[in-house]
């Protein structure tokens, strides 16, 4: 529907809006030159790296690539539509939108669906706090929720009465609850649609009720019921309870999606107004690109049965091919038998969130379930966890994440001692009741002269004037040379400096990137480093047996004294 209005009326509103001034309402902007910078909205940050130009009318983040004008900065803030955003601007610059009439007719419809579903959520809350709704009333109660969180949420009732919104209903707004599915006309008379259920009003990010969630407070088949799609509810496109969590927290940094209504109200009763709920059987690429409007820091919360994992398992899979650099997800899987409503009654807020602190990020999610039922000592096992993980990565976008997960799991197909000697609660059967097995034996790594003094100076810099000294006696330690002249010009003695000073200056890397080329696996440091000290230091006997087999090759031309040497040499041999 963007298209329909005109052109030359956005690029007007654009020329109207003050970028900085808008943008500054929002966040907190400090003055750069002719610029502004702020930490981003879009990401998490510590370090400015969001510009804003009200000269040029845009704005761009160095970190994450935010980039775009007025319109688009409101419609990623605040999760509009591209309509929504012109409206809210030309509110703002005091002008009128110029739709033509399709556009208008269409507007007006989707209007007088949500007037009557206003109508209808109002009909709620009021017959929740009349007298059909002491029942209702205890429920809530006995579930720990107070008056301030039920208006907040603004819960309701709907009453056992079968037509008792349909017939409360002003007569113009009745073919809008038909339309949305509140009511039913499907046997040829209307009946409402919710009946006897405490009612959960779901509200888009304009705080406009789009649709409704019902929970029995009888023994109907179905717990919950929620209301069929329409042209203003698509379930895979709203999130519940985000419009809440934005009107209490003016910055989100990051959500918790749980599965449940009670659960997102329960833990803002608690004090944790972050968490939302999707509203899908799993959630999907839809849920996950509503959500990214708002964060780059999500927290999937499930239960701790075999079903949570299965739904944390499609969430993991659906967000594989969205998982660019920046974002950041998590899996907290609650104990067995317990979900977000009944923990955080139970152990309070504190804990809870310590619970959400500690959430296992995405990628090692990823390979602990792909490992689960697996024994890494077997070569079959490790193979068999590669056929499993391979495919999900290769579902990534490029990125660094994707690159580091591929290492990560060559890492754990090949060296899996590090992997299983990791402690946790995860339900995974390797690091249990672990019998005795035989063990490879280790094949020490053979590398070259120069190579070993490279990886010393890399793991002990302060190696350098020692490793000058020996290199320049000969012509096979050329790299190493060179390397410690390098180290020894820049005045470093440390290791944390040294890999500051290659990852930073563009010259000293450009000068030493090719330098291990030659090294297919890196032994140990402590290896590398007795290694090294042989060469620098070598103990008594490797320096006997070096003279003595100098004294030999030169034998026939031996002085009285080097005879001698040569018998002494050989003596301590016996």
């Amino acid at each position: 529907m963007s298209g329909l209005i005109p052109q030359r009326f956005i690029e007007d509103l654009l020329d109207r809006i003050d970028l900085a001034e808008l943008i500054g309402s929002r966040i907190q902007l400090k003055k750069a030159g002719a610029n502004y910078k702020a930490c981003c909205p879009f990401h998490d940050e510590k370090t400015p790296s969001f510009n804003v130009r009200p000269d040029k009318g845009f704005y761009h983040c160095f970190g994450c690539g935010a980039h775009g004008d007025a319109i688009s900065f409101i419609r990623e803030l605040e999760g509009l539509s591209f309509n929504e955003a012109v409206e809210d601007l030309a509110r703002r610059a005091g002008m009128e939108v110029p739709y033509d009439q399709a556009a208008r007719q269409e507007m007006q419809q989707s209007r007088s669906l949500t007037d009557a579903l206003e109508f209808a959520n109002r009909f709620y809350q009021a017959s929740l706090a009349g007298p059909q709704g002491g029942f209702a009333r205890d429920y809530l109660s006995q579930r720990g929720l107070d008056d301030n969180i039920i208006q907040q949420y603004q819960l309701g009732f709907a009453s056992g009465t079968g037509t008792a919104l349909f017939d409360a209903t002003p007569a113009d707004l009745k073919t809008g609850l038909t339309e949305t599915g509140t009511v039913s006309d499907k046997y040829g008379r209307p009946r409402d649609l919710f009946r006897n259920r405490v009612m959960f009003p779901i509200r888009n990010t304009r705080g406009k009720t789009v649709a409704f969630g019902g929970r029995t407070l009888g023994d109907d088949k179905a717990k919950y019921i929620n209301s069929p799609e329409s042209d203003v509810f698509h379930k895979s496109r709203e999130v519940y309870g985000l419009y809440e969590a934005r009107q209490t927290l003016r910055q989100l940094d990051k959500l918790l999606v749980v599965e449940g209504y009670m659960d997102v109200i329960a833990l803002a009763q608690h004090g944790i107004h972050y968490a939302v709920a999707t509203l899908g059987t799993a959630t999907n690429q839809d849920n996950l690109n509503a959500l990214l409007k708002h964060v780059r820091h999500i927290v999937f919360c499930f239960d701790g049965d075999q079903a949570g994992f299965r739904a944390a398992d499609r969430a993991m899979e659906n967000a594989l091919e969205l998982m660019a650099d920046g974002l950041h997800l998590q899996f907290l899987m609650l104990p067995e038998g317990e979900d977000p409503d009944t923990l955080v009654r139970k152990e309070g807020r504190e804990a809870f969130e310590e619970r959400v602190q500690g959430a296992t990020p995405f990628s090692r999610f990823l390979f602990e379930r792909q490992s689960e039922g697996l024994d890494l000592d077997l070569p079959e096992n490790r193979g068999e966890l590669r056929s499993r993980a391979e495919p999900l990565l290769n579902k990534m976008p490029k990125s660094t994440l994707r690159d580091a997960m591929w290492h990560e799991m060559l890492r754990l197909c090949s060296n899996r001692k590090q992997w299983q000697d990791r402690k946790g609660d995860y339900k995974g059967n390797w690091s249990k009741d672990r019998k005795n097995r035989v063990t490879e034996e280790r094949i020490d790594v053979r590398l070259s002269k120069d190579s070993v003094l490279c990886l010393a100076l890399l793991e002990s810099p302060d190696l350098a004037a020692d490793v000058s000294e020996l290199a320049r006696s000969s012509r096979q330690f050329r790299r190493a040379l060179d390397f410690a002249d390098w180290i020894t010009g820049q005045q470093i003695s440390d290791k944390k400096t040294l890999v500051r000073k290659l990852a930073f200056d563009r010259q000293a890397r450009e000068r030493f990137y090719h330098m291990f080329d030659d090294i297919e696996h890196i032994p140990p440091r402590e290896s590398t480093l007795d290694a090294a000290r042989e060469l620098l230091s070598p103990n008594e006997e490797a320096s006997r047996q070096q003279r003595l087999a100098a004294l030999l090759r030169n034998f026939a031309n031996l002085s009285s004294e080097e005879r001698k040497e040569l018998r002494d040499l050989s003596n301590r041999a016996q």
